[in-house]
């Protein structure tokens, strides 16, 4: 079998080769550490470009050669190529923008193509390199603003974290201790921390200014706030565009979902910490459990865990046209798509999808989308009534709260009036194998 990494003879023709040598620092460096499958995959495209193999970079080819699949494997079936070169991406956009911050190349791989692109990383034009031919600009930072808003709510959420139920015994007090109830228990463990990440609502209006849908590759770029900036802002907008990409705000409907999950956490609420998507990197990801808050419209991170979901979002033109769930495997009864809210604080009906999913490393991910503030916020008051989450445990087919992992997602509906949700009920639920 032909393997992914590159022999010995082949190493040492590329011994001297800078944009190797560069290759090879990323491969052993942090981000790379915990995942053997992204280094080979790194190295193998690079070795096959370098040797002049680039047009065999093909999924078909990665997936074989690299991933061991059969040679009738078929891409359209299998995406595991596709999510781990997306993943590799946001790894080497990590890699940039921390360690590898003083590295004369930037190595790339653009979307829609496997073959990696190598440019000079010194500021202003950069010099094109044999392997890419576009001239791409320097890198541009751009200064994060404290989220304010944020602290005011922690600020005013502080008097929880010290909240106990007590019960007095024969003169003494007993601290009894208070669990999360189902299914926040399934986010809740006595080894990690569990962090909520609150949406980015400045990405949501950057996107709707630009008029692009945006990515979470696109959100984690250093020159992210400039490649969104419209072609008409002018010097009379520019201090409210230079405020938008630099600040962190976050929604109404996310301060909901906090103080519904700090209520739920029970005695875990010690573990809880709040995270802007901002400051997150992908090995985060490895080290907790997390909850997202939002839609890929506005928290990108949710971006990631659409491909293990059967209800995704889809949206047409961006701030124009409304966002609907799309039901991959409908099943009898159900719509093929649910559309919600054209704007925030309409009236009308909204949908938002929960989900529990397991993460690579082990812990679980909670997921609260909704396609606008209204059904993200729905999502969290499900979750707070006893009622509703028996109704959730029932549309599941579980008879009791169960003892071990069990992984779900669930569409629900909500009605709005005057930017709120006004009631909520489960339109599908599917437990995920």
């Amino acid at each position: 079998m032909r393997q992914p990494v590159p022999s010995s003879d082949q190493k040492d023709s590329l011994a001297d080769d800078e944009r190797w040598q560069m290759v090879e620092r990323i491969a052993a460096s942090p981000g790379l550490q915990k995942s053997a499958r992204l280094r080979e995959l790194l190295l193998y495209i690079t070795e096959q470009t370098l040797h002049g193999r680039a047009s065999q970079l093909t999924e078909h080819e990665i997936g074989c050669v690299v991933f061991g699949k059969p040679a009738d494997y078929s891409p359209l079936d299998d995406s595991s190529v596709r999510v781990h070169v997306r993943q590799l991406r946001l790894r080497l956009h990590e890699y940039f923008d921390s360690i590898g911050r003083s590295e004369p190349l930037i190595i790339e791989i653009p979307k829609g193509s496997y073959i990696p692109v190598f440019r000079n990383a010194a500021p202003g034009p950069a010099a094109p390199s044999t392997l890419a031919k576009e001239v791409v600009p320097g890198r541009f930072r751009v200064g994060r603003g404290a989220p304010w808003i944020l602290c005011t709510v922690l600020a005013v959420l502080c008097a929880f974290l010290g909240t106990r139920l007590a019960v007095y015994q024969k003169g003494a007090i007993v601290v009894a201790r208070v669990h999360p109830p189902w299914p926040l228990s399934e986010v809740f463990d006595s080894d990690h921390n569990t962090y909520v990440v609150v949406s980015d609502v400045n990405y949501g209006m950057m996107r709707i200014i630009a008029g692009k849908p945006g990515s979470l590759e696109d959100y984690l770029k250093p020159d992210f706030p400039r490649n969104f900036m419209p072609p008409w802002a002018g010097k009379d907008e520019g201090p409210i565009m230079n405020y938008i990409s630099s600040s962190g705000l976050t929604s109404n409907a996310d301060i909901s979902v906090l103080v519904s999950m700090i209520k739920l956490a029970g005695d875990d609420r010690d573990r809880l910490s709040v995270r802007f998507p901002r400051d997150i990197r992908l090995r985060d990801l490895d080290e907790g459990n997390y909850i997202f808050a939002g839609s890929p419209a506005s928290n990108p991170w949710v971006e990631l865990f659409q491909n293990r979901l059967n209800f995704q979002e889809a949206e047409g033109r961006v701030g124009v046209e409304a966002k609907e769930f799309v039901n991959k495997d409908p099943r009898p009864g159900e719509q093929k798509a649910y559309v919600g809210l054209r704007f925030t604080g309409t009236v009308g009906e909204d949908y938002a999808d929960i989900a529990i999913l397991p993460s690579p490393s082990g812990t679980a991910i909670l997921i609260l989308q909704g396609l606008q503030q209204e059904g993200t916020e729905a999502a969290g008051r499900f979750l707070a009534e006893a009622k509703q989450r028996r109704v959730l445990r029932e549309a599941l087919g579980l008879t009791s709260d169960p003892t071990t992992k069990v992984w779900f997602e669930a569409l629900i509906r909500t009605k709005a009036v005057a930017g709120a949700p006004n009631s909520e009920a489960i339109v599908a639920a599917r437990l995920i194998h």
